[in-house]
């Protein structure tokens, strides 16, 4: 056993299973990049903005970059479980890890409550005649089941939901350059690279309309920065973590940039709506009714996997929550499985209001959902930045250990990822469909400023800063 595998077992989540290998937590990385906001949610974008959404995706996914390696630095500086709530609480003040905890809870809660969704849809295309609510709550049922028998199986199911996702896309990719390059199939007539101007340019709807859907993009990458939560179950953080996160760039490229770029070539954006994945689309318009058969099952995984992923984060955030004092004792106890069962059956249990909102308003249910899961990852993607920058500002002064992965810019890119971010916010304000997402995290506030009152009148050490366990330095 290595110096560093020792060091890492001093973490402060002692109790977990480090059963994370390298191979899966390269895969989770990959899989928290591919999920149904690109599956599903870029058919309504592409409607909205045309072939210019391939440069939201770029833009979006440089600042996704940005946010990574501020993430990475802070990661080799101290990595924990529930990293995020950790460093807001460090160098923002216990109020800040309380919020953040709680708001990425949220975050996963509700973007479970999508993907589930997201599943039902998909099944509706093999079964039309099945509720979307019914597939909906099967769906919760098994994955919980599975998150409750080891992070083993949580890791190996989320390994193959990524090989799934990733083999798709490459495929479509490859199918759709042979498509224009060889002319084959029923679209090989019409595929052409010009398509991405032709039809009233590369900025069809003009480029409001293109930043208007930088909140759909935004959606479509959350989950990258679970690389974070599984910190305390990886095996060797300081080798698989940095791989994970300096690979980003290439899988965007690839997975946004390169399948959207070789769909739009194929397909005139035209031809795509909402509700409608861009993947099924493009097979069924090459002509390979099989193939848009195949990509509804991936984009199904795609679903399964995210949700999947929520079950995972939730119950671990609950645990860091419930170390620091911050939700009830109970979410403390590992299971005999060493997963943390309480805060995955509450969390199941909330997701499952996903599973109501399919049966109230099932053509509503997936654009609510994601509007609030956007607003809360905003959040959290801010509190990595703010944090990033005074732990900068700390190292600098010589009052903290440098990170043995610093990103590089230092804090510059990440001031530019904060004006990034509340550039998005301010989208979200003024579109009136979305702004009802931040009449909820308002709410979801004000909820917690009560919490936090109770908690400092019953226990007031827990709202005071507290110096962080130094076992672990990069």
């Amino acid at each position: 056993m290595t110096s560093a595998q020792v060091d890492t077992e001093k973490a402060p989540e002692e109790g977990y299973e480090r059963g994370l290998g390298s191979r899966q937590v390269q895969m989770i990385a990959i899989g928290g990049a591919i999920g149904v906001g690109l599956f599903l949610g870029a058919g309504a974008n592409i409607a909205k903005a045309g072939p210019s959404l391939i440069l939201m995706y770029a833009l979006a996914g440089v600042i996704i970059f940005f946010i990574m390696r501020a993430l990475g630095e802070l990661l080799l500086y101290r990595p924990v479980s529930g990293s995020f709530a950790e460093y807001s609480r460090e160098f923002l003040g216990p109020f800040f890890g309380y919020f953040t905890g709680w708001t990425y809870w949220l975050m996963w809660v509700v973007t479970g409550m999508a993907e589930l969704t997201a599943a039902a849809i998909y099944v509706n295309y093999w079964f039309p005649s099945v509720p979307q609510w019914t597939t909906a709550l099967v769906f919760l049922l098994v994955l919980f089941a599975a998150n409750l028998i080891s992070v083993k199986l949580f890791g190996e199911i989320e390994f193959w939901f990524s090989m799934v996702k990733v083999t798709a896309l490459i495929g479509t990719i490859v199918i759709g350059l042979g498509v224009l390059t060889f002319g084959f199939s029923s679209a090989g007539d019409t595929a052409a690279v010009s398509n991405l101007w032709a039809f009233d340019g590369f900025f069809p709807k003009g480029i409001g309309s293109s930043l208007m859907t930088l909140q759909g993009v935004m959606f479509a990458y959350l989950a990258v920065e679970l690389v974070g939560v599984t910190a305390g179950e990886s095996e060797n953080p300081e080798k698989t973590l940095p791989k994970a996160i300096n690979t980003l760039p290439w899988r965007i490229a690839l997975f946004y940039v390169g399948a959207l770029t070789v769909i739009l070539c194929v397909v005139k954006w035209t031809e795509f709506s909402e509700g409608v994945s861009p993947f099924v689309a493009a097979f069924a318009k090459i002509g390979i009714p099989a193939g848009a058969a195949i990509v509804n099952f991936v984009v199904l995984t795609a679903a399964l996997s995210s949700c999947n992923s929520g079950m995972y984060s939730t119950g671990r955030m609950l645990r860091n929550l419930a170390e620091s004092g911050e939700a009830p004792a109970v979410f403390k106890k590992l299971s005999s499985t060493k997963t943390p069962a309480f805060g995955i059956t509450v969390s199941m249990l909330f997701m499952g209001i996903g599973v109501i909102l399919n049966y109230i308003v099932p053509e509503k249910a997936f654009g609510y959902v994601v509007s609030v899961a956007t607003a809360a990852g905003i959040w959290t993607w801010l509190m990595i930045l703010v944090s990033h920058v005074l732990y900068r500002r700390a190292v600098d002064a010589g009052r903290l250990p440098a990170s043995s992965f610093p990103a590089p810019g230092g804090a510059k890119c990440s001031w530019v990822a904060i004006a990034f971010l509340l550039f998005v916010t301010g989208i979200i304000a003024y579109d009136a469909d979305s702004r009802v997402c931040l009449y909820v995290m308002a709410g979801w506030a004000v909820a917690l400023g009560i919490g936090w009152l109770v908690l400092k009148s019953r226990n007031p050490e827990v709202t005071q800063r507290r110096e962080p366990e130094f076992d672990k330095v990069g």
